[in-house]
């Protein structure tokens, strides 16, 4: 028996774009998501995950993946499979409940290595085969992320025909668009064009218009998906409450600079030649790439973690506060630490504006996410925070929508968009997962100079039945489920 007197009984809330693929398996609590009201997350985003992963690529994927996931030798890198994989998760069982996209960069890797080339007709209908493999285990989609390699090195056609496959299992495609700047028009009409051909479900990542200079392209991007909705493709996207991302450092580089894995990053970034050549394309920019100096510039990204000890003093600076402290100019800095660290370097950058987190936040196709990078060090804040931001900020505070259509879209719209059945909901039949908060105290309380803290106003999270965390403080309680798509 809870007393909920005075408190708001929700839905578990449901993030559609997460990134605890590894740290699940070590640290199964998932308490950055949990203790924010989160009982059901989505792995295998942005296209480069764990699974599937060939044996022979095991080394350099691992590097390839650093900044996005971490590092760690505490696990058996020799899964192969997405079954595998979620096998993996099973056995530790998680705190909260795990959904897998299989990820497009994974698929390329195994169908045709890594390098930059387009795919011959064999080597698409190879990807189609690994595509159907990993659906029929349990992937309610595909992801990808067109600035992250091996994915920016593709095509319209090679994800049409994936997604094509995914279309049959009634599944969604997850996508980092090529281009959340510069070209975001261009990208936005690659999109709805695979969605139009393939007839698959089109989910955005962490929508933006990022750079001062391209604000002016929004009401053009909102139109086209309204154009889209109107044409019967169906259309949504998440989105973390936060005027910064976060990525990995070595999405700074050209994509020319990983061609060929983490390796071949490692050996240009050492070659003064090569940096010259790094340098002139981060100056003068090269069509259709999200230039993240361009739109931010080095004194609005900065580190958030590194794995060396040597490094260590470089978390927390902006990579002008680095060059400054290394007596260096920026762009060496930046080379520096990426080849130290072997490109295990995560960072956040400041791209918006209030205004537009608050347009965005007030669409009909958007949920809530969190993006949350779990590597080591001061991450982005919205890993503890975003969910409750939501409903504190932006509900409470600034009244931009009712408390019910809040909660509408932390629950129901993320499982509806992802396809996810029997959760979302509060109803008989449907899986008890369960957030329980104060409305008048819901609060997040990390910042990005101090990160590391849980909200306030959870009070109760219920995951398949059983309580995980009661008054505020977790229970210990791990009873969370792979969930697999069973179409």
């Amino acid at each position: 028996m809870i007393d909920a007197k005075g408190l708001v009984v929700a839905p578990g809330f449901i993030d559609t774009h997460s990134h605890s693929d590894l740290d699940v398996l070590l640290r199964p609590q998932v308490m950055p998501k949990v203790m924010q009201g989160i009982t059901t997350e989505f792995l295998g985003q942005d296209g480069v995950s764990m699974a599937p992963l060939p044996v022979e690529y095991i080394s350099d994927w691992r590097k390839n993946i650093a900044g996005l996931d971490g590092v760690s030798d505490e696990i058996d890198w020799t899964y192969q499979t997405t079954d595998n994989y979620l096998k993996m998760i099973e056995k530790v069982g998680p705190g909260i409940n795990e959904c897998y996209l299989v990820p497009h960069g994974n698929i390329r890797m195994e169908a045709m290595g890594l390098g930059n080339r387009q795919p011959t007709d064999e080597e698409i209908e190879k990807m189609k085969e690994i595509t159907r493999r990993e659906m029929e285990a349990g992937a309610f989609g595909l992801s990808t992320g067109l600035i992250y390699i091996p994915c920016a090195y593709s095509e319209s056609k090679e994800i049409i025909e994936m997604c094509k496959v995914v279309a049959e299992f009634d599944g969604v495609f997850v996508i980092h668009q090529r281009s959340e700047a510069d070209t975001i028009v261009d990208s936005m009409n690659e999109v709805i064009e695979i969605g139009r051909k393939s007839g698959v479900r089109v989910h955005w990542s962490h929508f933006k218009v990022a750079g001062k200079k391209n604000w002016d392209k929004i009401d053009t991007v909102l139109s086209q998906l309204e154009q889209a909705r109107a044409e019967g493709i169906r259309v949504s996207f998440d989105q973390y409450p936060y005027v910064a991302g976060s990525t990995m450092m070595g999405a700074i580089l050209p994509p020319w600079v990983h061609d060929g894995g983490t390796n071949k990053v490692i050996e240009r970034l050492r070659d003064p030649e090569m940096r010259k050549k790094m340098r002139y394309d981060m100056e003068n920019g090269i069509h259709g790439w999200d230039n993240f100096v361009d739109f931010a510039g080095f004194e609005n990204i900065y580190v958030t973690s590194v794995v060396t000890e040597k490094n260590k003093d470089a978390v927390g600076l902006s990579i002008t506060q680095l060059a400054e402290l290394r007596n260096l100019d920026a762009y060496t800095a930046a080379f520096d630490l990426l080849m130290e660290e072997e490109n295990a370097v995560g960072m956040v950058d400041f791209y918006g504006v209030e205004d537009h987190v608050k347009l965005f936040m007030a669409r009909p196709e958007m949920n809530a996410c969190t993006d949350g990078l779990l590597a080591p060090g001061k991450p982005h804040p919205r890993l503890y925070g975003s969910f409750p931001r939501i409903l504190g900020k932006y509900v409470r505070e600034e009244k931009l929508m009712s408390i019910e259509e809040a909660v509408r879209k932390l629950t129901f719209k993320a499982a509806d968009a992802m396809s996810l059945k029997d959760r979302g909901l509060l109803k008989e039949g449907y899986f008890a997962d369960i957030t329980i908060f104060d409305p008048n105290t819901i609060e997040d309380k990390g910042t990005f100079v101090d990160p590391i803290k849980f909200p306030v106003g959870i009070e109760y999270v219920i995951v398949n039945g059983k309580v995980a965390v009661e008054h505020g403080k977790h229970t210990e309680v791990l009873n969370g489920k792979v969930v697999r798509n069973k179409r």
